[in-house]
């Protein structure tokens, strides 16, 4: 397919989202998004593409390796997105671009509002407490309907005397987060090492 370009990732290539199959029979791509808050990829002209997981979709032949495709058009629709992609005009075209990883620099994602992260930019953070305790490093964060969940990771000792990692959750809603320091590294919380 010429509409690709051959192409590296950049340095702060952030997967985004995945090509989930082909929409209607102009060519539109059905967009799963990796965020509820598809931002980046709407105000983004050139997605970044990568092969599916072999796993996935063996057997995939539409390219090989990284290629930069031109984006028409991207919108929400019900809960994905769809895209219109330059010189992708049928339906075929779309369905071999189907499990299909799509990447973004990070530096083209849009500035986020105050007290707006995200969650890229929270996971590998360390966690402290009011008392100046430190509680762990952010691993992942979970979408739990109504708010986030930090997934907080820590050393600990097991009974047996060997060590062991764990993990705790702390809502990542302002009753409990007093404060996120992006320069800083690090998130500090109204929470207990025992909670």
């Amino acid at each position: 397919m010429s509409l690709m370009m051959p192409s590296g990732l950049p340095d702060d290539a952030i997967e985004v989202g995945r090509v989930l199959d082909a929409w209607g029979i102009k060519g539109w791509l059905k967009i799963l998004p990796h965020s509820t808050l598809p931002e980046a990829l709407f105000s983004a002209k050139s997605w970044f593409l990568q092969a599916p997981d072999v796993k996935f979709r063996p057997g995939f032949s539409a390219f090989s390796g990284t290629v930069t495709i031109n984006v028409d058009e991207a919108k929400t629709h019900s809960d994905s997105v769809v895209a219109k992609i330059s010189g992708l005009d049928d339906r075929d075209a779309a369905e071999a671009l189907r499990g299909c990883r799509i990447f973004l620099p990070r530096s083209s994602f849009p500035a986020a509002t105050k007290d707006e992260y995200y969650w890229v930019d929270l996971i590998g953070l360390n966690v402290f407490n009011r008392e100046g305790v430190a509680l762990g490093c952010v691993r992942d964060l979970m979408a739990t309907g109504p708010h986030s969940v930090l997934c907080v990771e820590y050393d600990t000792i097991r009974e047996d005397g060997s060590s062991a990692t764990d993990e705790r959750m702390i809502p990542f809603v302002a009753v409990y987060v007093d404060a996120v320091d992006i320069a800083a590294r690090c998130i500090t919380v109204d929470w207990q090492p025992d909670y």
